[in-house]
């Protein structure tokens, strides 16, 4: 399975997979269910990068002291929203808000599919972020950030001429919290 990163923006971002040919109903089944455990965790905070206190430990984790002040001094690392998986032909892709939720969460999720890969359902390529050219998307409905994300090239090298007039660059808005 190859893992590549794209244009990413984790307040509006795509998950692509490609497969070797059209995904069936039962391996459809796992693909979700590992999306589906992986969000809901991220919404209960679970990709919190600032108290990972027994990751830090290291290997000798018996009678390790667990700091509750030191876990809820941690700031909040929520995701914020899923949207449901879609399928073309040998593609499937899926919308998420990672909201506030560490980069973290896309090392648990490359971990799972990777695994799915290895026993369930042969993945060749996982795309995180940017666009397919072949499936264009909707504005996604639940998105904090709507339009933070629109990387049609044709437009881009368009209002890259445009600044170089107006004598400055404009980048693009980042969110805050």
């Amino acid at each position: 399975m190859e893992v590549r990163f794209r244009e990413f923006n984790p307040f509006n971002c795509w998950i692509w997979m490609r497969f070797p040919h059209p995904v069936g109903s039962g391996e459809r089944g796992y693909l979700e269910t590992a999306f589906d455990s992986w969000f809901y965790l991220g919404k209960l905070g679970g990709f919190n990068a600032e108290n990972l206190q027994s990751h830090e430990e290291g290997a000798e984790l018996g009678w390790m002291a667990y700091s509750h002040e030191a876990a809820a001094g941690a700031l909040p690392a929520l995701m914020h929203n899923m949207g449901p998986m879609e399928y073309q032909e040998e593609w499937a892709r899926c919308w998420v808000d990672l909201g506030t939720s560490d980069a973290f969460a896309l090392d648990v999720l490359i971990n799972a599919l990777g695994q799915l890969n290895n026993d369930v359902l042969e993945i060749e390529e996982l795309l995180i972020g940017g666009l397919n050219e072949d499936w264009p998307i909707e504005e996604q409905p639940d998105a904090l950030f709507p339009g933070l994300d629109e990387l049609d090239d044709d437009e881009d090298d368009e209002d890259d001429e445009d600044d170089e007039d107006d004598g400055e660059a404009c980048e693009d808005p980042q969110p805050r919290d």
